[in-house]
């Protein structure tokens, strides 16, 4: 079976992972930890409705937020 996720959403999933990451921050929780919660889960209670970001992490399925990470994450190390 092959997977597709559409690459169109890329730049609006980074900024939703950095947003929802700084409501995090700004709160005083780990946001790694929560985040990866929410993935594992998909429990919103893990996002905190601090600057919306409970809301915007909504917006996008998991499995797009997900593959900006990942996408993100080789990017990085590529050639390492």
């Amino acid at each position: 079976m092959k997977f597709n996720i559409e690459d169109d959403n890329s730049a609006q999933a980074k900024a939703v992972l950095m947003q929802v990451f700084a409501a995090l921050e700004e709160k005083g929780y780990d946001p790694i930890v929560q985040m990866v919660g929410y993935f594992i889960s998909g429990d919103p209670s893990y996002i905190t409705s601090h600057n919306n970001a409970r809301a915007l992490i909504h917006k996008l399925d998991r499995d797009e937020l997900l593959s900006e990470l990942l996408r993100f994450y080789i990017d990085a190390h590529e050639g390492q």
